[in-house]
This record gives C-alpha cells, sequence and structure tokens, in this order.
C-alpha cells in the first residue's frame, strides 16, 4: 500500500497545480497555432512544445541540470541563439532593393517609432500604478514593437530574462499576425489613389556594391554604436557570405543547417520560461498589450512616413511600403505587396517593399544597441 502511495505522490497528476494545468492548455494553443493556423510554425511548434515539458510536474528538465534550462544558459543568457539566427537572416536577405532605392531606409526609420513609443506607455503605466515595470523591463518589452523576434530575443535575455518568455511570445505571435493586423492600418492611413501608385522598375545593383556594403554597414554601425555591432555584424557576416561569391559552402550551411538547428534550440529554450510561476503574472497581460500597440504603432509610422516622401520625392512611392519597415522579413514586404494588388492588379509592390523590410532588421539592430547601452 505505501509503494501504491508512493507511486500516486511521485506522478505528476498528483503534484501539478492549477497554473501549471492552465500553462498546458496555453501551450497547447500555441501547439495548434503552428501546425494547424500555420503562425510561424517553426517556431511556436518548438517554443509550445518547451512549454509543455517546462510544466509537467516532476520533470525538472527546465530546472538546475535540465536540458531545457543548460539550453537556455549556453544559448539565450549568452546571446549567442539570437546572434546564429542573425547571422542566417543576413544569408538569406537581399540588400539589394535598399540599395536600390536608398531613401527606403527612412520607411525602416520611422517603422522602429513603435519601439520608444511603448517604451514610454510601459513607463507610463508604471507611474500610474497601473503596472510595474522596471526602466530595464520596459525597453525589452519596447523592442517587441520592431517586429523582430530574435532581436527581442537578445534584448530581453540582456535586460529582462524573468519577462522573456511572455516577450518572446508577444513577439513571434504579432510576427505570425502580420496578415491580419497590417492591413486595415494601412488602408485607414492611405486613400485608394495612393495604394493604386506604380512605383519604377529597381536599378540593377553592381555585386561591388553588395560586397561594399555590409562592411561599411558594420564599421559604421560598430563605431558609433558598439552594443549594437554583435547583431549588425552577425547580419552583415551573414550577408557577405552569400554576396562574396567564394565560400558558397558556408553560405549555404548557414541558410539551411545551421540555422535549423539553432531555431529548434531556441525555441525549446524560450518555451522553458513559459513555467506558470513565471507567465501567469500580471505582467505577462501588460506585456501582450502593450506589444500589440508598439507593432500597430510602427505600422503606422511607416506608412505616414511613405506619404510623406511621396510628396517630397521626385519619383512616386507608395506609402504601402512604408509597413513594411517592421522586421517581420519577408512577411511584412509581401502583405504591402498583396494590398498594393487589391488595388491595382498591376501594381507590384514585392521587391520594393523589401528595402523597407530589410532597413527595418537593420534599424531594430540598432534600435537593441541603444536600449542595452543606455540599461545596462
Amino acid at each position: 500500500m505505501d509503494a501504491i502511495q508512493q507511486i500516486w505522490q511521485g506522478s505528476g497528476l498528483y503534484q501539478v497545480t492549477g497554473g501549471q494545468i492552465v500553462m498546458l492548455g496555453i501551450c497547447l494553443f500555441l501547439l495548434y497555432l503552428g501546425i494547424v493556423r500555420k503562425f510561424e510554425p517553426l517556431l511556436l511548434v518548438t517554443i509550445g512544445f518547451g512549454g509543455l515539458l517546462s510544466n509537467i510536474p516532476g520533470a525538472e528538465i527546465a530546472t538546475g541540470d535540465g536540458l531545457l534550462h543548460l539550453t537556455y544558459v549556453v544559448g539565450i543568457e549568452s546571446g549567442a541563439f539570437p546572434l546564429i539566427i542573425f547571422m542566417g537572416v543576413g544569408a538569406l536577405t537581399d540588400f539589394g532593393p535598399l540599395l536600390a532605392n536608398p531613401r527606403t531606409m527612412f520607411l525602416g526609420a520611422a517603422a522602429q517609432f513603435g519601439i520608444f513609443a511603448t517604451l514610454l506607455g510601459a513607463l507610463g503605466l508604471t507611474a500610474i500604478g497601473v503596472m510595474d515595470f522596471s526602466v530595464r523591463d520596459a525597453a525589452a518589452i519596447a523592442i517587441i514593437g520592431g517586429a523582430d523576434g530574435p532581436t527581442s530575443i537578445y534584448v530581453a535575455g540582456k535586460l529582462a530574462p524573468d519577462l522573456l518568455g511572455a516577450i518572446a511570445v508577444a513577439a513571434y505571435s504579432y510576427m505570425a499576425l502580420v496578415p491580419l493586423i497590417q492591413p486595415p492600418i494601412m488602408r485607414a492611413l492611405t486613400t485608394k489613389a495612393e495604394r493604386q501608385i506604380q512605383m519604377v522598375q529597381l536599378r540593377e545593383v553592381s555585386k561591388a556594391e553588395r560586397i561594399i556594403f555590409p562592411l561599411l554597414l558594420l564599421l559604421l554601425v560598430g563605431m558609433l554604436l558598439p552594443t549594437a555591432a554583435p547583431l549588425i555584424g552577425m547580419l552583415c557576416l551573414g550577408n557577405l557570405m552569400r554576396e562574396c561569391g567564394v565560400v558558397d559552402r558556408l553560405s549555404n550551411t548557414v541558410q539551411n543547417s545551421l540555422i535549423n538547428i539553432v531555431t529548434i534550440f531556441l525555441g525549446l529554450a524560450v518555451g522553458s520560461k513559459l513555467g506558470a510561476e513565471q507567465f501567469l503574472v500580471p505582467s505577462t497581460l501588460g506585456i501582450l498589450l502593450l506589444g500589440i500597440i508598439a507593432f500597430a504603432i510602427g505600422t503606422a509610422s511607416g506608412v505616414l512616413m511613405g506619404k510623406l516622401l511621396n510628396q517630397i520625392s521626385r519619383q512616386p512611392i507608395n506609402p504601402l511600403i512604408g509597413a513594411a519597415g517592421v522586421s517581420a522579413i519577408p512577411m511584412a514586404a509581401r502583405v504591402a505587396n498583396k494590398v498594393g494588388l487589391e488595388a491595382n492588379p498591376q501594381n507590384v509592390l514585392l521587391m520594393h517593399a523589401m528595402g523597407p523590410n530589410v532597413a527595418g532588421v537593420i534599424g531594430s539592430a540598432v534600435a537593441a544597441g541603444v536600449m542595452i547601452m543606455f540599461m545596462s
């Protein structure tokens, strides 16, 4: 009888808490979004599964010497996983549209306004007693506005590791919901005539420009803002391997095997922070709310900057591409293209939108460097 009682008391059913049951349900919902709805499946499937493991009572896989905790320490606390992901993003990204139309850099920069507006919003909620965020917490939450998952994880790991789970889930959830969140904002801020604007074909970018640009970008940002150098540096390294043409094996590895392996462990490590005691707190609701506001402000800022550039530019600029200034690459560019095609079936904006999309990735990395420099 004692043996049966001991087995029962050692079971997960005996030890499970109400909070863990709720979190198991949330993690199953994340798996549903990734598998059935296909919202960012590469991350939501691994994050959701890691969350399931971390909320099974007695498993201890997300604490102490457990695999998920060790993965978190090695990959997230050190900042290694987000940086490797950024190298993969650089290897997968064509900087050509940005080089062919440098004005789109302003669109990517404008879309980062959501980050700094959300920082002020988080501090404002704390000031009036609605939430209790420190300045470091507010900075980590604000990066969600850049719609860049690896950057959000990198900054949260540096400034607010206790909020990492909620920030990562918010960042990737809103990235996955780009096709639902952005179009209403884009239509509300533009006229049909503006959405119908056709842009001239982009010029051909030389190989020399493609090779020199990542080197100049690294040196410029690194010298002015060293705290942004790790993110920008890995992005530029990946892109240089893509464009130089002499390390195709390395470029192919980074674009495929390496980024896939790291994505698996990154998701599991983030899932290890979805424990009930960390996630089921009032601050999580505040993070989710501020995240969607940040994303909406970033989208609106990019569109409004697009309208301004269209007024002062000799060549027409469709304001829709400003929405691609958030860093959800290439999804935001595809959304801009889709909304443009709805207004004008002859209006192909995809490559034009990739310019601000790439600029948004650079802008979010720079914003992250600013946050880390002032908050560390």
